[in-house]
């Protein structure tokens, strides 16, 4: 995706979700699209009340990624841009020295689609599983309709108030982070396809 880097914004919801095959059940059973799977490294650098990270993934595809939105648990606004990264090696490189490394967080996730929204398995190194819902508000999409299709994901999931993450995955406990090295990971290599 390269859209030029103009800003755009999402409605996202995070939860700890351990049983992944009860994940992919739901998935199913809602008739949502399989899309792929994919390994992506997220390194996130230093950058005060705002968030940036460059994302790094399997298939292919590098980011630089800066975002904005509030940490609370429940499905909230983000104000995020995108930039594709040919050279993610040397960009980390660069940065790192302008900003310094806060976190890489090393994932597998699963993507599927359903009524405009994003559904991601996650598969955290060194933190479990989790789900992830994102609508991007754009077009027929608008925030209220994206808060409510992510209510009705929360409710077929069953996801229970205390399960839902207020913040990233960077923000969870520094001891069950991946280590800085983009290269080091517990997780399995991606095939593309469902596992």
């Amino acid at each position: 995706m390269d859209d030029g880097g103009r800003r755009r914004a999402n409605v996202e919801l995070k939860a700890r979700y351990p049983d992944r095959a009860r994940a992919l059940e739901v998935c199913e059973h809602l008739g949502a699209r399989y899309v792929q799977t994919e390994v992506q490294t997220d390194t996130y650098f230093s950058l005060g009340a705002y968030r940036l990270k460059l994302r790094e993934s399997s298939l292919g595809l590098h980011y630089l990624i800066w975002y904005a939105r509030p940490s609370h648990p429940e499905a909230r606004k983000s104000i995020y841009r995108l930039r594709p990264v040919p050279d993610p090696e040397a960009k980390r490189r660069i940065l790192s020295q302008a900003m310094g490394i806060k976190r890489v967080v090393r994932k597998e996730r699963i993507l599927f689609l359903w009524e405009g929204v994003r559904i991601h398995v996650d598969r955290v190194e060194g933190l479990g599983g989790f789900l992830e819902f994102e609508a991007v508000v754009e077009g027929t999409m608008t925030e209220r309709r994206g808060r409510e299709r992510i209510a009705e994901l929360r409710r077929a999931f069953e996801i229970p108030e205390e399960d839902l993450v207020a913040g990233s995955y960077s923000d969870l406990p520094a001891d069950g982070i991946a280590s800085s090295s983009p290269g080091a990971s517990g997780l399995p290599g991606s095939s593309g396809s469902l596992p």
